[in-house]
């Protein structure tokens, strides 16, 4: 039998015509097009976007906020640079020799203290490096909302970047939608854990209020659509589903696909930061996300001009569609991008550990040996966390999970991308990949909120025509609080570690 893993597989190879979605669209390749920068391309809808362009012949520049060898991975047929929209000195060199942009860079992550003032100083850094690079056309994606009513900050902040790119020279086209539902999508597993996870709902006044729910795969359309028509042009454009619904009413329709009986009871209770903050630790969003998000359910965003369908005409999905097709690519295991895949905020700049000055601080070390083959060791290895939980002890490390999610840390419910496949970046519950490298090695970086820096790296070594399976973990500190947390969680280190790797031993 071959022992090679499916976790071995490139994320790449996953991809077919059957994760593209625009092989049905109207408009045509446009060879004329020269070079597309891609901004915002490691997040969840310009991950999505750069295997379209590229399926469609375009010559595509990624820009990112720091290099990482799963780029070249991922998109081995674009090229990759690092740069920051608040950084201009770099930014200007991501222009170069540039046609037209994608501007899919948003501040969200950053919670809703803080991404007004970040969304609206990258615009402004984007439209006068565009204009000094003297591209032809920028394309931007924002948020669907009636500019006449009094607007969230999240909303307002999307239409405030919408305006400061349009100041410049360059033609912008505008797509403004409201909640994206795909799998991955930030938007659609809030609602799915709160219809799975629930059996009563507290419903507030500003749940009845309407959406205009709108598929991931048609918002790819929609900005692949605009690029090759060129009516479109410096316009703007709602961009929506087939339907129109209450949030009360999302719930319910995705409660009766799950089977699920629910119970609403109408309150007159409505502080959105409260329910945010419950939201946040029944779902795997994060607080900073799900306030930003909940604030905008104050508003009715709904389709004010479609006219898009009259030059890109399509059949958009309905809501349950796109719900069917979301829950159909979780059970496929094909989620190929998630909302964690940028957050927390500049996870990409974090320390890495082979960064550290001196190595770590404190070190705790536990192995064994086995005649287990180094494939079938790592496949066990990458089956931690997510729905399989840690092999052993997993009500510690929920509830290590639990203190860092009331912390309003990234918690142990935010999962894993995918079962089957893993690769550098991707999030496992509190951890991040730092480091993979197949039948060998998987050093995984912390998330959580801690007085220092943390690592746990798992190991294959041959050994007299044996294996030794190591598991260390490494934490990094230098304040008298990180050095007291370290000494409380020692004595549970061994009993955890070393339990841990003899069931992934076993499980092998």
């Amino acid at each position: 039998m071959n022992n090679i893993s499916p976790i071995e597989k490139s994320p790449l190879q996953s991809w077919d015509n059957t994760d593209l979605f625009s092989n049905d669209l109207p408009s045509k390749f446009r060879p004329q097009i020269g070079k597309i920068l891609v901004t915002g391309a490691s997040g969840y809808v310009g991950g999505r976007l750069v295997p379209e362009l590229l399926a469609r012949g375009y010559k595509v520049r990624v820009m990112v906020r720091a290099v990482s060898p799963e780029y070249g991975t991922l998109w081995p047929n674009a090229e990759i640079v690092a740069a920051d929209a608040l950084d201009t000195g770099r930014l200007r060199a991501a222009f170069e020799g540039i046609d037209t942009a994608y501007y899919l860079i948003h501040s969200l992550r950053l919670g809703p203290r803080e991404f007004e003032s970040a969304d609206l100083q990258a615009a402004g850094n984007f439209r006068r490096a565009a204009e000094e690079a003297g591209i032809k056309r920028i394309i931007y994606l924002g948020g669907l909302g009636d500019v006449r009513s009094s607007l969230s900050s999240h909303l307002r902040s999307r239409a405030e970047v919408a305006n400061e790119l349009r100041r410049g020279k360059i033609p912008v086209t505008i797509l403004r939608a409201a909640i994206i539902v795909g799998s991955g999508s930030a938007s659609y597993e809030i609602i799915q854990h709160l219809a799975r996870g629930l059996f009563i709902f507290l419903v507030p006044p500003w749940a009845k209020n309407r959406c205009q729910p709108i598929a991931i795969r048609d918002v790819i359309k929609y900005l692949v659509g605009t690029l090759e028509t060129e009516e479109t042009t410096g316009q703007s454009f709602d961009i929506g589903g087939r339907d129109i619904l209450t949030y009360e009413l999302m719930l319910k329709t995705l409660g009766e696909l799950l089977q699920k009986k629910q119970i609403f009871i109408a309150v007159p209770f409505s502080n959105i930061r409260f329910y945010a903050y419950i939201t946040s630790l029944i779902t795997p969003v994060p607080a900073s996300i799900t306030e930003c998000l909940m604030e905008g359910l104050k508003n009715e965003v709904i389709c004010q001009d479609e006219s898009i369908k009259n030059l890109i005409p399509f059949q958009p999905l309905s809501y349950k569609e796109a719900t069917l097709r979301a829950m159909s690519r979780e059970e496929q295991d094909r989620v190929h991008t998630r909302w964690s895949d940028a957050y927390p905020p500049a996870h990409a700049l974090a320390l890495k550990l082979n960064e550290l000055k001196g190595g770590s601080a404190y070190t705790a070390y536990c192995s064994l040996i086995t005649e287990k083959d180094a494939p079938s060791l790592f496949n066990s290895i990458c089956k931690i966390g997510g729905k399989e939980g840690w092999f052993y002890s997993n009500w510690l490390w929920r509830l290590r999970g639990t203190i860092d999610r009331i912390l309003l840390g990234v918690g142990s419910v935010r999962g894993r991308r995918s079962y089957s496949s893993l690769k550098i970046s991707d999030v496992i519950d509190f951890w991040r990949i730092e480091d993979i490298q197949y039948n060998k090695k998987l050093l995984l970086r912390t998330e959580m909120k801690l007085p220092g820096k943390a690592w746990l790296e798992f190991n294959i070594a041959e050994e007299d025509g044996k294996r030794r399976l190591n598991l260390i973990a490494y934490y990094d500190t230098h304040s008298l609080s990180g050095k007291i947390y370290w000494y409380m969680c020692l004595p549970f280190h061994h009993f955890i570690f070393y339990n841990l790797i003899k069931e992934i031993e076993k499980r092998s």
